[in-house]
């Protein structure tokens, strides 16, 4: 069976033109909380076999602008399940910018990445896949 440092989920986007939300091109923080969202799913497969409920954020922390054609680089990682929870963090980095400044379809490779957004967050998992994963196999360890 895993346990909580074993289960991490990684997931790299582009964010596009159709992303832009404010003025100024910024992207809105709910875009990158729909990735959190995709990494949670696949930190509930991981832990039980089942999607679960991405029930509240504890915390929440925005630190930096996206914009479109940036890339960013979220992780997710089980810190701590009891039967039916999950209590998983998350971060996304800037990992690189856009640089329209300097001509149409210039970019620059982040070194170090920027970080953007940090958060807790809880999966809720429901009785019977729980109660399933006693008996049946828990699937890769990546």
């Amino acid at each position: 069976m895993h346990t909580p440092t074993d289960i991490t989920a990684r997931l790299r986007v582009r964010l596009s033109q159709a992303d832009a939300h404010y003025g100024g091109d910024l992207i809105d923080g709910a875009r990158v909380l729909r990735v959190f969202g995709d990494l949670a799913t696949e930190i509930g497969i991981r832990s039980c076999g089942d999607e679960g409920l991405l029930a509240e954020y504890s915390s929440l922390r925005f630190t930096a602008p996206v914009r479109p054609g940036d890339y960013i680089e979220a992780t997710a990682r089980l810190k701590r399940r009891a039967r039916l929870r999950c209590l998983i963090e998350f971060e996304a980095h800037k990992v690189i910018a856009a640089r329209y400044d300097r001509g149409p379809t210039t970019a620059e490779v982040l070194d170090p990445p920027v970080a953007v957004c940090r958060a807790e967050a809880t999966l809720v998992l429901p009785w019977a896949a729980v109660a399933s994963t006693r008996t049946a196999p828990t699937g890769d360890a990546r």
